[in-house]
This record gives C-alpha cells, sequence and structure tokens, in this order.
C-alpha cells in the first residue's frame, strides 16, 4: 500500500486515550511519518495554539473535554486558531449541531463509531486543501481590498438593479464629500447630473456583457455633496458582492482635463477664424478698393472707346463687377459679422444665398419656431454658422447634389443641426475622414456636443449636430 509522504503536522484535541490510539493507528495507515500531537484539555490546546514554534495543517477536534465542550469548545478553538482547518470527532449523531458547525467554518464533522482509515485521511486531505484554497481567495480578496481602499481613484461599487452603493473607498469620499455611510443611502443616479440619467439608465438597462462594456469610458456629469458638478470618465466591470450583481466603477475627474482641451480647442479655432477675418479684410478693404478703382477708370474710358469696341469694352466692364461681387460675397462668407442683434436663421440664410449664387441646388432651411425663442451667443452663432460653411464646402466639391436640407430645433433641452445631401454618398470610414470633418467635430465639441456623419455610397450624406442648450443660449 503506498502510503502519502507528506509531513503532516496533527493537533488531536482528544482526553480519551483510547480513542486518541485509534486515531492515530487510523491516521498512521495513510500517512508514512505524521507528526501527532496530542492536547488532552482545551488549556494544553490553547497553550499549543497560542505558541509561535508550534505550526500545524489540521486540527482534529473531541466535542467533550474536561474543562470545555460543545459550541463553546467550538467557539473558542475558532477563536484560538482562526486559520486552521478544523474537524469536529464526536460519539454524538446531532445532525443540527453538525450543520451548525460546518456554517462555523468547521470544515468536517465524523462519528467516531463510523470512522476508518481512508474516510479520516480523505477529510483531512481535502480540509488542508480547501484551507488553502480559502486562504489564497482570501488574500486575493485582501488584494482587492487594499487596491479598493487605497486607491487615489474613485472607487464605487453599486447594485445593478437598485444603483444603490454598496462600497466606496475613501478616493470617493473625499472626492465628492460623502461619508462613507452617506454614500450608502445614495444610489448612482443621485450623483449624476439629470440629463445623463437617461443615458445611464439605457446603457445598464439590459445587463448583459456588451452593454455594461459601454460604461467603460463614458463622459457624464457627476455632482458633489456640496452641489459642485464635476465631469468624471466612467469605468466598470460586473462583480459579485455575495450572491448580489453588481458593477465596480472607476470614476475618474476629468474637469480639469475637459478645460483643457477646450481652451486648446479655443485656441486652434480662433487662430483659423482670425486668419479667416485676416484674408477676408484684406480682400474687403484692399483687393475690391483696387477693382473699384478700376471700374472707375473704366467708366472714364467709355467716352473714348469706339462704338464697336463697346462689345468688349462691356464684357470687360461686366466681368470686372462680377469678380467684385464674387470677392465681396467671399470677404463676407471668411469674415461674417456677427452683432447682438443677429439670429442663428439669419446667418444662416445670408450664408445660403452666397453659397448658392447660381441657383444649382435646391435649398430647404427649417428652422423651428422655438429656436427663436432662445437667443444663441455670437460665439456659437459662428461655429454653428462655421459648421454649416465646412459641410456645404464639402457638399459642393464631392457630392455631385442637387437637394440640401437643414433642419435646425430644439428637443430635450438639445440644439440640434442636420445638414442632409441627395449626392453620390460615400463609406463611412471615408466620411469620417479629413481636415475639414475635423475642424467641424472639434467646434461641436468645444460646447460639450457631438457631431455624427451618416453616409452610404449612392444615398447620400447627413450630418448631425448636437449641442447641450445651456452651451449656447445668452444667459
Amino acid at each position: 500500500m503506498i502510503k502519502d509522504e507528506k509531513k503532516y503536522r496533527i493537533l488531536v484535541i482528544e482526553d480519551n486515550p483510547g480513542d486518541f490510539l485509534i486515531v492515530e493507528d487510523l491516521l498512521s495507515e495513510e500517512i508514512l511519518d505524521p507528526v501527532i500531537i496530542q492536547a488532552k484539555n482545551f488549556k494544553e490546546a490553547a497553550t499549543l495554539l497560542s505558541s509561535q514554534e508550534n505550526q500545524f495543517d489540521i486540527i482534529l477536534l473531541d466535542l467533550t473535554l474536561p474543562d470545555k465542550s460543545g459550541q463553546e469548545l467550538i467557539n473558542e478553538i475558532l477563536l484560538a486558531a482562526p486559520n486552521y482547518p478544523i474537524i469536529i470527532l464526536t460519539g454524538y449523531t446531532d445532525m443540527d449541531f453538525s450543520i451548525r458547525s460546518i456554517t462555523r467554518n468547521i470544515s468536517d464533522y465524523l462519528l467516531k463509531d463510523n470512522l476508518n482509515a481512508t474516510t479520516l485521511y480523505k477529510s483531512v486531505l481535502y480540509a488542508i486543501e480547501r484551507n488553502k484554497y480559502i486562504a489564497e481567495i482570501r488574500k486575493s480578496e485582501k488584494r482587492y481590498s487594499d487596491l479598493f481602499r487605497l486607491s487615489p481613484q474613485p472607487k464605487l461599487v453599486f447594485d445593478e438593479e437598485s444603483y444603490r452603493f454598496v462600497q466606496v473607498n475613501k478616493a470617493a469620499a473625499d472626492s465628492y464629500g460623502y461619508s462613507e455611510q452617506e454614500f450608502l443611502d445614495h444610489t448612482l443616479l443621485d450623483i449624476i447630473q439629470e440629463e445623463d440619467i437617461p443615458k445611464i439608465k439605457e446603457m445598464l438597462g439590459s445587463g448583459t456583457e456588451p452593454e455594461k462594456e459601454k460604461l467603460n469610458g463614458i463622459r457624464c456629469t457627476h455632482r458633489k455633496k456640496n452641489g459642485d458638478l464635476i465631469e468624471v470618465e466612467m469605468y466598470s466591470n460586473p462583480i459579485l458582492i455575495g450572491e448580489k450583481q453588481c458593477m465596480s466603477m472607476i470614476a475618474i475627474d476629468i474637469t480639469e482635463k475637459i478645460l483643457h482641451e477646450e481652451r486648446v480647442i479655443q485656441a486652434i479655432l480662433k487662430t483659423q477664424d482670425e486668419e479667416r477675418y485676416e484674408v477676408g479684410s484684406e480682400l474687403h478693404d484692399n483687393v475690391c478698393q483696387i477693382l473699384a478703382a478700376g471700374q472707375i477708370g473704366l467708366d472714364k474710358l467709355e467716352e473714348v472707346i469706339p462704338a464697336e469696341k463697346m462689345t468688349w469694352f462691356n464684357y470687360c466692364k461686366d466681368q470686372l463687377a462680377l469678380a467684385l461681387m464674387e470677392i465681396r460675397n467671399l470677404s463676407h462668407r471668411m469674415a461674417p459679422a456677427f452683432h447682438t442683434d443677429t439670429t442663428v436663421e439669419l446667418a444662416f440664410r445670408k450664408l445660403l444665398r452666397s453659397f448658392d449664387i447660381e441657383g444649382r441646388y435646391n435649398i430647404i432651411l427649417n428652422i423651428d419656431s422655438i429656436v427663436q425663442e432662445y437667443p444663441v451667443t455670437t460665439d456659437a452663432q459662428l461655429n454653428l454658422y462655421r459648421i454649416l460653411q465646412e459641410q456645404l464646402r464639402n457638399i459642393s466639391k464631392h457630392a455631385n447634389a442637387t437637394e440640401i436640407l437643414i433642419d435646425v430645433n430644439i428637443n430635450d433641452d438639445q440644439f440640434t443641426m442636420s445638414i442632409t445631401d441627395n449626392g453620390v454618398g460615400c463609406t463611412q470610414d471615408t466620411a469620417i475622414q479629413g481636415i475639414g470633418v475635423a475642424n467641424m467635430r472639434r467646434r461641436a465639441e468645444f460646447f460639450s456636443g457631438t457631431l455624427d456623419i451618416s453616409s452610404s455610397p449612392g444615398k447620400g450624406c447627413r450630418v448631425l449636430v448636437k449641442i447641450p442648450l445651456k452651451k449656447i443660449v445668452v444667459t
């Protein structure tokens, strides 16, 4: 018979010499050279367990000792040896008591009358291995707990169904101003800005793994205890706490990052607009004046031009007037003037007139009457103007379209502008490329908005801009 050659150290807490010898023999049948130490009462056991020199792989415990017994004995042994697996050996067949013992971290409950070498060995082996596994789990849980508690980033765990917080770390409490207990009295929806709640609910609603993945990197606005608003990026993963399905979330404060991005975007757009204004002003103030002077000169020459040359003379005069008009229109498009009484509709209609002087397109501009109730800031008007201008340029250069539809309205506190054409379209990847598209998107994002492009070959193109109303209206 092959015996287990591992060096097991086993503490047997048993006052009956006969029972101890039986246990010792049964263990020796399966284990080659076990180190078996006997404690005849609880006091001896406590002394052995309190010594740093004594380390055991497992404890075999009789429930009836001279100085302690039953549940009291179990409680004291668990306190004295919290990290050791414990197997109870008893002569009493109390099923309820055995079940209660197992739930109290007792590894096994064996009856002495039914004991044999194989049963005892298997119970010892399983208990030791199970205890190792539990120890690894505890280490892992401690590592997770330390990472969670000590992380410099706010970490929050919430119930997937109720959104109620079940755990938060110190960084979250410090960042949001709530104590840990106050946090546990709130839900995720309590700290999210109202307009972002539908988006979060929709993403968490289905409970499927792909939907949960959408929370990774999502941006939304959170509210602190004192009412301050911060912009955060949320990263989350499903986690099981007990029997409860939860989500573990990191909320990274990106308020300063967004402010920096906005300053960079503002600087880029400002530089672009200043260059346009400079070129537009140069065309208007210098080139137009030169052409106007040429017109005056032609007018003076008209009296001395022979009649047979008048056809060419008038042609040159008309071409000069056309060039002057084109340059003026171009300068106005490059350097549009926005005043306090200028509206989005007036600016758009002026742009559309200068864009389609030749009448090549059937252009429809639909602006909902509710838009007139919200005065848009001059800065926002300019950026909306530039977005429309850029897309009109794209349509003119690439679309081969005959119809352009522009819809402007306000829905759910969102300013929306849709620019649709019936041109040749393109693949989605091609549609989102290019400096012009990047500039349009930057202008929308500067006001915390979005710009989406949908297109396919032969089905035209649609640009949809959505901007929070509060970001662009005069307050």
